[in-house]
């Protein structure tokens, strides 16, 4: 759902970044949070001495708004993100014309030690999925969740979004809608293909919601699963296999590119399939695989 912002200058970059850019909605909501956060800063800020107007910050203030954003404890990888929001946003006033310079040009992003993901084992990944209780219409769509995620390496938002007519099962293709609308088609693994024919023949009989009847994943009530349930589903089964690594949806995003690169999968298909604008993105998991490897030599040297 398109959120509409009160402020003239936030409006107009959230129309930006839908219709010039193509985001998705999840990233512009993030992104113009960060500038209401930033208006309000500046509305009871004293500093700014009555100034309260987004057009006509400082550097200054926009670093004392970054140190207040710290005080609250952000990481340091949500610093960079709330500068590059700031950046952009500020990019967008100045190529439009709404202010004559760039406060957060010289904005400097924290140094980040490289983020390695949380990865599960083939194995783990086999007990999660087994860990569900098939008894009901509830378990057969888990499984079928649990199965599309791994197999497909689907982001939680795709996932709640997919539609029946995206579904080619006999050709065993998904047709994804990723980020900023983007459109990618994704092979399916025969027990992903296997389970979602029978979630499908068991979920022709449960409530239909007017307007879901495309919708692939449905909760109890014939409505659209949420993105909060899959999250609950995933740890839910992930404690009953016994998995102690905290996992999310986005583990299984994770656990099918690392399982694809070990087996020496082609990055440029990692990267079309996962839906990444740049290689650069997918090239992370070469670096998991590596330290998986480092660790094994490691482990076996006399002098580790």
């Amino acid at each position: 759902m398109k959120k509409r912002y009160q402020d003239p200058l936030i409006a107009d970059y959230s129309s930006f970044l839908r219709l010039e850019l193509s985001l998705s909605e999840n990233t512009i909501r993030s992104y113009c949070s960060d500038m209401m956060l930033l208006l309000s800063f500046i509305e009871n800020n004293e500093k700014n001495e009555g100034a309260a107007k987004l057009d006509e910050v400082t550097t200054d203030t926009l670093n004392d708004f970054i140190s207040s954003r710290m005080k609250t404890g952000i990481t340091k990888r949500s610093q960079a993100r709330l500068i590059s929001s700031l950046k952009s946003f500020y990019g967008f006033l100045e190529e439009s014309g709404q202010c004559k310079t760039n406060p957060a040009e010289k904005l400097d992003p924290p140094k980040i030690l490289q983020y390695l993901p949380v990865v599960l084992s083939v194995k783990e990944v086999l007990a999660v999925i087994d860990s569900v209780d098939r008894s009901s219409y509830e378990g057969e769509r888990n499984k079928t969740i649990l199965e599309v995620l791994y197999s497909c390496g689907l982001r939680v938002s795709e996932v709640v979004n997919l539609k029946i007519s995206d579904l080619f099962l006999q050709e065993r293709f998904v047709r994804v809608m990723g980020k900023g609308s983007k459109e990618r088609l994704v092979p399916l693994g025969d027990p992903a293909a296997d389970a979602l024919a029978l979630y499908l023949s068991i979920r022709g009989r449960m409530p239909l919601k007017r307007g879901c009847e495309d919708v692939v994943f449905l909760n109890r009530r014939g409505g659209k699963l949420s993105r909060q349930m899959i999250f609950l589903i995933v740890k839910n089964q992930a404690e009953i296999a016994g998995i102690t690594k905290e996992i999310s949806p986005h583990t299984f995003r994770h656990s099918f590119a690392t399982h694809l690169v070990e087996n020496g999968a082609d990055l440029r298909v990692v990267q079309q399939m996962l839906g990444h604008e740049s290689i650069l993105t997918t090239e992370i998991y070469t670096h998991v695989d590596s330290e998986k490897w480092r660790e094994g030599i490691l482990r076996c040297h006399p002098r580790r």
